[in-house]
Parts: structure tokens; sequence; C-alpha cells
């Protein structure tokens, strides 16, 4: 295990009050609590800027293709014929 370091911090009195009864609830310490809280808004942080620095340096274009290679597409013969018969029935 890494060595740790002590921390002071300031809060309120309601604050206070409130972390020593929601580290009981969990079976811990208030200074565990805060320690993993922190702990967990590194892991976040790091995680978040691995993300965003990847989505920087991804060597893909997020734009348009140019008119030259854009790919048209047309509807299969069977389709265009089924398209073109006249309507019959009562809807027509």
């Amino acid at each position: 295990m890494p060595p740790v370091k002590n921390l002071t911090i300031t809060v309120d009195d309601d604050v206070l009050e409130w972390a020593r009864i929601e580290a009981a609830r969990r079976g811990t310490s208030v200074s565990r609590m805060v320690g993993d809280f922190m702990a967990e808004m590194m892991r976040r942080e790091d995680a978040y800027e691995r993300a965003y620095l990847a989505w920087r340096t991804d060597e893909r274009s997020w734009q348009a293709l140019p008119a030259s290679k854009t790919i048209v597409r047309s509807a299969s013969p069977a389709r265009a014929k089924a398209g073109k018969q006249p309507k019959t029935g009562a809807g027509a």
C-alpha cells in the first residue's frame, strides 16, 4: 500500500455531522470516505482526459466527403419497376 498523507479540511458543522452519520452508515470513517471520493473523482477526470485526447488525435475526418467522392445510390431495378406501376383498386 502506498504511503498516505494527512489532509486538513474545513467544513460547516452540519456537513461534518452528515459526513459522520454517512460514514457510520457505510461502515467506514469520514477520512476514508473523503479519500475514496477524491480518488474516484481523479479516476473520472483521468478517463475523461484520455478520451478527449484520443478524440483530438483521431486522424479520421468527421467532415463530409467532397462531391466527387459522394456515393450515389439508386433503387434496385425491381424496386424502381414496382414504384412505376399504376395503382389499382379502391384506394387508387
